[in-house]
């Protein structure tokens, strides 16, 4: 492995030895980030990019579903002033969504539990030769007669739903959803390499470029997040600081309608691992694996992968999460 950033040498072996355990090559492009609760982060990287730059920790990288934690917690922000309102019906924002819209609350989007049809899947927008930006999910699902099931009643993983949240949040405070992100929260926490982006170009500039056949969706709220290593393990702290102050409120575990308890929060999942909470979420597109992990109390962990094995990011950062509660 290269770009070995950080201290405690003892500590980067053992990054080093997992990350090399998990299947990747020293060739392979991987960045991992970990840092526990009171010390300096450590990073260890390898690979290149598609045009041949050498990754880092700071190394700006699409982030796929990252992003809904962001929209999250921007709506958290909204929640606490007192200028959005969770049991608003989605229609009081996007009216041009049929009437069946009238039903879903905007709490029903934060948990996924908001019965939304996809809209526009991936496939069908690459066959029709259109790019999937918030728009055109919003016409999409302007077009379905119906919910895919009843609001509240059960837990179904809905990108349409982040999409439709995102765009409430720019009609709630009359801004784009990147700029209120970066005035909110990627400026205020010093995330300088992150940033929403929703083209026209697939990515910002210097950032590690995907597949040419496969660029990244330009919706906003359920992706069109680039980050880094760095930024978003500034990210894991600024949340376990509380820094933003909605930290317990974000944290909390979603419901459906009937009161049953959810392991979903507010765009992360919520789980347990040897007695601690752990709140943790996945990221997936072509050519791109991520995993970010925040263990209150202990420290917090982020895989970037360009590659498509889901499954060996996922197996990296259950080893990497026991460095973090080790």
């Amino acid at each position: 492995m290269t770009s070995e950033l950080g201290t405690g040498t003892d500590l980067l072996d053992r990054v080093r030895r997992r990350t090399r355990d998990a299947g990747y090559g020293s060739a392979e492009p991987v960045v991992v980030g970990l840092e526990r609760h009171g010390t300096a982060p450590i990073y260890v990287a390898s690979g290149s990019t598609r045009t041949g730059s050498r990754l880092d920790g700071d190394t700006v990288i699409y982030t796929a579903s990252l992003a809904k934690q962001v929209t999250a917690v921007l709506a958290a922000l909204l929640v606490r002033e007192g200028r959005l309102d969770l049991e608003a019906p989605l229609v009081r924002w996007l009216p041009e969504l049929p009437v069946w819209a009238g039903e879903v609350r905007l709490r029903h989007l934060l948990s996924h539990t908001s019965g939304l049809p996809e809209g526009a899947t991936f496939g069908e927008l690459e066959r029709s030769g259109r790019d999937r930006t918030t728009a055109v999910v919003v016409e999409a699902l302007a077009r379905c007669e119906r919910p895919a099931s009843a609001p509240g009643s059960g837990h179904r993983y809905s990108n349409a739903g982040y999409v439709c949240l995102g765009l409430v949040l720019e009609r709630v405070t009359s801004r784009g959803l990147a700029a209120l992100a970066e005035e909110r929260l990627l400026g205020p926490l010093r995330m300088g390499a992150s940033r929403f982006w929703s083209g026209p170009e697939p990515h910002p500039p210097r950032a590690a470029p995907l597949d040419d056949a496969f660029p990244a969706p330009l919706s906003l709220g359920d992706g069109g997040l680039w980050s880094s290593a760095a930024d978003l393990l500034r990210w894991n702290r600024a949340l376990a600081d509380d820094a933003l102050g909605v930290t317990d409120l974000v944290q909390t575990p979603g419901r459906l309608d009937d009161g049953t308890l959810l392991d979903y929060a507010w765009g992360v999942g919520v789980r347990a691992h040897a007695g601690a909470a752990v709140f943790r979420h996945g990221g997936r597109w072509a050519g791109l694996c991520a995993q970010l992990v925040r263990v209150p109390g202990h420290g917090s962990l982020v895989v970037l992968a360009l590659d498509d094995d889901e499954d060996r990011a996922s197996s990296l950062a259950d080893a990497l999460l026991e460095e973090v509660l080790r």
